[in-house]
């Protein structure tokens, strides 16, 4: 196995894994499985344009369960996109 090197950035090791095949540096054979449940997924900002009345809305019920109105909005969406997929 070849010793892996020390890479800084996210894009050195990006470029690195482009013109490297793993199998050089690990031995596969000896890799065990493991869960990652605290993973967070990537997140991009939107711009979204909502009447007034409806971010109030937004805001009221949020606060009544007590969490942030954009984690609110966002626990809509996944129902919504959940029950209409």
């Amino acid at each position: 196995m070849k010793k892996m090197l020390d890479l800084k950035t996210e894009d050195e090791i990006a470029a690195f894994w482009d013109e490297h095949d793993s199998t050089e540096y690990i031995d596969w054979d000896k890799s065990k499985s493991v869960r990652m449940v605290n993973l967070q997924k990537s997140a991009k900002t939107i711009s979204i344009r909502m009447p007034v009345d409806m971010i109030e809305t937004l805001k009221i019920q949020a606060n009544k369960n007590d969490i942030p109105y954009q984690s609110y909005l966002k626990m809509l969406i996944a129902d919504g996109l959940k029950a209409h997929g």
